[in-house]
């Protein structure tokens, strides 16, 4: 695969074949595609797999801040619709988690299957027209100061090139983008032998969700839809490569030996071995183009975070290449940059929480175990420390660094607010700024502000005491406030 280089370029003889290729239609790559597209712009998205969607599925939740994001783009009902609402957790035995208390419309982990998400955004991708291209896979990359050009091999083999402005990687953790950039992949693999298994079940479990481990043996259960039932267990004493195979034999010991009951499993689907890495990209943006999901970090199960942390990266990168490319953003460079400077550190919270979660799960010995009941116990009494924990896995607790002048809110997540003209999640489905100020008033914006008023819609609050301005980034986080 040749690597990323820099050299002047000639527009005359190198058109632009899109404004932003896409590189993987999972469900990062199908979010931030349909977003551009929805803003205007011309996206091509490249996938190596033939058109169509698989029934299979490694993600099955979807956690609250991520269906804000999809109810900001008309989404959550919709998916609400096929899955099961989960609203309390327990954690080792010790650590119930309401998720009712959330601060959010979704109060609860939808569990639902990663295919169903896939389908929606899909569909949202061509309608904003979305230019896909199956069967097709990247084989190298250069950049220059006026674009990036992909060399991909097509359906047949034969050699492809395309060429737009930026181009972002969402090709997974084997990514060929990361690849072709030089990027290292530092980290480590933190479980090994995880055994994932879609089944039929004859004895439906008491819980929505089954969670279980004695010490060797974990196992868990969920259902996601149509009467299929993710397992996924992990064996301390059977540590064996990926390539080693498995049977549904396997699966049934393990459920038996952390439930006391295999449910009885039957008629399953799917089966597979993999091991579970912790794994960061040290930089998300190399010029003009840019790594989001599984190609930019990879982490435990633990949390059921991966998918999600994905799709909130798409969500942040996708206004500011619409900002930058329809030259509405003060400074371009800045902007781009603040894609780093912001989802990095998010990236690396959730490696390890999710790690922390995972290596508490594998707690084996008598003195490890007493120290997690200890520290879960704790958590469940001091209700300050569980609510941070809650924010944490739910995302509801991500922040941004305030932007400068921006005010106490500035960087924070912004509540559904209800607006004289209709929820702030509603108004936010145009892709734009929302202004939310006290009635009669027009605030002037911060310079930091997109130009152009069209790009701002203005709200009023419900309460006419409230005197606060506050403009509301189209990932729904507060970028300014003032009286």
């Amino acid at each position: 695969m040749r690597t990323t280089e820099s050299h002047p370029a000639d527009p005359t003889t190198e058109p632009l074949d899109a404004d932003v290729l896409v590189i993987g239609a999972g469900p990062t790559g199908l979010l931030l595609a349909g977003d551009l597209a929805a803003a205007g712009l011309a996206v091509t998205l490249v996938e190596r797999r033939p058109a169509g969607r698989s029934n299979l599925t490694r993600a099955f939740g979807v956690h609250a801040r991520t269906l804000e994001l999809l109810d900001t783009r008309g989404l959550a009902d919709a998916l609400e619709a096929t899955g099961t609402p989960l609203t309390r957790m327990q954690l080792f035995g010790h650590l119930p988690l309401d998720l009712g208390r959330l601060p959010s419309r979704f109060g609860h982990i939808l569990i639902t299957p990663q295919y169903e998400v896939e389908r929606l955004l899909e569909q949202r991708a061509v309608d904003a027209g979305v230019t896909f291209r199956h069967d097709t896979a990247l084989t190298g990359l250069h950049q220059d100061d006026d674009g990036v050009t992909a060399e991909l091999a097509g359906p047949d083999g034969a050699p492809l090139t395309l060429r737009a402005r930026h181009l972002v990687g969402t090709d997974g953790h084997r990514s060929a983008v990361r690849t072709a950039l030089g990027l290292p992949f530092p980290g480590t693999s933190v479980i090994r032998s995880i055994v994932l298994a879609d089944v039929r079940l004859t004895e439906e479990p008491a819980a929505s969700l089954t969670v279980n481990g004695n010490g060797d043996t974990f196992v868990f259960i969920a259902p996601f839809g149509g009467g299929w039932y993710r397992v996924m267990g992990w064996d301390r004493t059977r540590q064996v490569p990926d390539s080693e195979p498995v049977d549904l034999d396997e699966v049934r010991d393990l459920a038996r030996r952390a439930l006391g009951t295999d449910h009885g499993m039957h008629d399953a689907r799917w089966i597979s071995r993999f091991h579970s890495d912790e794994r960061q990209v040290p930089a998300y943006r190399v010029g003009r183009v840019f790594l989001a999901g599984d190609a930019a970090h990879v982490h435990s199960p633990a949390g059921g975070q991966g998918m999600n942390t994905g799709l909130q990266d798409a969500a942040n990168l996708s206004w500011k290449l619409a900002a930058v490319h329809r030259g509405e953003a003060p400074d371009p460079e800045a902007l781009l940059d603040s894609y780093q400077t912001e989802r990095h550190p998010v990236g690396t919270m959730v490696l390890r929480s999710s790690g922390a979660i995972v290596r508490l799960a594998m707690a084996h010995t008598p003195a490890t175990r007493a120290l997690r009941a200890v520290a879960t116990t704790a958590l469940g009494v001091l209700r300050p420390a569980s609510a941070k924990v809650l924010g944490m896995i739910s995302g509801l607790g991500i922040a941004y660094a305030p932007a400068p002048g921006g005010g106490r809110a500035s960087g924070r997540r912004a509540p559904d607010i209800p607006l004289r003209e209709g929820r702030l999640h509603e108004l936010l489905r145009a892709g734009e700024f929302v202004l939310i100020a006290p009635e009669g008033a027009a605030p002037a914006l911060p310079s930091s502000a997109p130009t152009g008023a069209a790009r701002v819609v203005r709200a009023t609050w419900t309460d006419p005491a409230r005197r606060t301005a506050v403009l509301v980034r189209p990932d729904g986080y507060v970028h300014w406030s003032s009286r």
